[in-house]
């Protein structure tokens, strides 16, 4: 696990007054660039929100369309404004950042690009990305006419950021089709992280996923560079282990992690750490009752055996019993794990208010009679040649 110490300093003011000049004028050593953005979806964007994205690799290649999309710091909206041409009308993107710089230098090209577009399905909101339900804008506008100056103040402040957290949440649970960031979830303060996950996990819906570019070490940061604020700033301070990036989402709830692009070459060296991009994909929907239905599915290789999130060890050629949570995760034409497994649907279904538990404590094959039925002794014979 990557370690954490406490700062000398203010992890969040020096990440927010890093952005703001990277706002006012171009931080040519914010975060390594990234050159493969599909250049169709550039013409429509002034240079000034070319000129001064900061990001680490293209979440927005793993967007499809008629998506719902969250972007985790927008920043000046390039990523955001990518995607609203990729969704299509049918999608809808919102993009989310802290830093009042950032969110005026997207939001005063708005017109602009959706006239190009010729259709606007792109909204820009304040909030902390570890914090999603709490909109910062409606809050600025309760403390405009309600400044905190005694401590009843700030016991009315709090019970209104819960009531704003209730009633107005900034994302709702379980509505994006997507969540994506490019070179941010480094920036969020260690002692927030667990947070910032579980976000990412509430406001997907069942079967939605995380896209994540951002830069990963392959060693833990040294004291000194976890105490240098330029370097939390520059995204190499808060950089995730390799490993930990994938176990934080684990940890959060998600399945089918997986390593969508690293980076051959590290972008730094320090301290003999080396520090690279890297994009990862994450899955929400493996949460629920296990019910039997008898159902299998074959691994088809090429290791000889595979384990999945839920512990299923699945052998290459064997039919595996599985639940009919779990046969729908893992065959859902979707889901990463469609191309390797075949799935052995019951010859008669057996209907989800008739299913009993699955016990997951059960050998691990299905045999083809219960798939079948203990009672099937069918002959079919074909003149069909077999082989076409």
């Amino acid at each position: 696990m990557t370690r954490t110490v406490e700062s000398a300093f203010d992890v969040e003011n020096a990440v927010l007054s890093r952005y703001k000049q990277g706002a006012e004028r171009v931080q040519t050593s914010l975060c390594c660039p990234a050159s493969q953005y599909d250049a169709r979806y550039l013409d429509v964007l002034p240079e000034e929100i070319l000129n001064k994205d900061y990001g680490c690799g293209d979440p927005s290649r793993y967007v499809c369309t008629g998506d719902c999309v969250v972007d985790l710091g927008a920043g000046a909206g390039k990523i955001c404004y990518i995607l609203a041409q990729k969704v299509g009308v049918e999608g809808q993107v919102t993009g989310v950042d802290f830093n009042d710089q950032m969110l005026a230098l997207a939001r005063k090209h708005h017109r602009r690009i959706t006239e190009a577009v010729g259709y606007d399905n792109v909204r820009f909101a304040k909030g902390r990305i570890q914090d999603l339900s709490l909109d910062l804008d409606r809050l600025s506008r309760y403390l405009a006419d309600h400044p905190v100056r005694t401590v009843d103040d700030l016991g009315l402040l709090n019970a209104y950021c819960d009531q704003l957290r209730r009633d107005h949440p900034l994302i709702e649970s379980g509505s994006v089709d997507v969540v994506v960031s490019n070179c941010v979830l480094n920036l969020v303060q260690p002692q927030d992280r667990r947070q910032l996950f579980g976000e990412i996990f509430r406001v997907l819906r069942c079967g939605g996923r995380a896209v994540i570019s951002d830069i990963v070490c392959d060693e833990d940061p040294t004291p000194g560079i976890l105490d240098d604020p330029e370097l939390w700033s520059g995204c190499i301070a808060g950089a995730f282990r390799e490993q930990r990036l994938l176990e934080m989402f684990e940890e959060a709830g998600f399945h089918g992690m997986e390593i969508l692009d690293r980076a051959q070459h590290p972008w730094q060296v320090i301290d003999g750490i080396e520090f690279r991009s890297m994009t990862v994909r994450a899955w929400k929907g493996k949460q629920g009752p296990c019910l039997e239905r008898n159902q299998a599915v074959i691994y088809t290789g090429p290791w000889k055996s595979v384990i999945d999130d839920d512990g299923h060890r699945l052998e290459r050629g064997q039919r595996a019993a599985v639940c009919d949570k779990t046969f729908k995760l893992l065959t859902d034409p979707s889901s990463p794990y469609a191309e390797q497994l075949i799935p052995v649907p019951p010859l008669h279904d057996v209907l989800l208010d008739e299913a009993a538990p699955f016990e997951c404590s059960r050998a691990a094959t299905r045999s083809p009679g219960e798939t079948k039925g203990v009672d099937y002794h069918e002959t079919i014979r074909s003149d069909e040649p077999c082989c076409g």
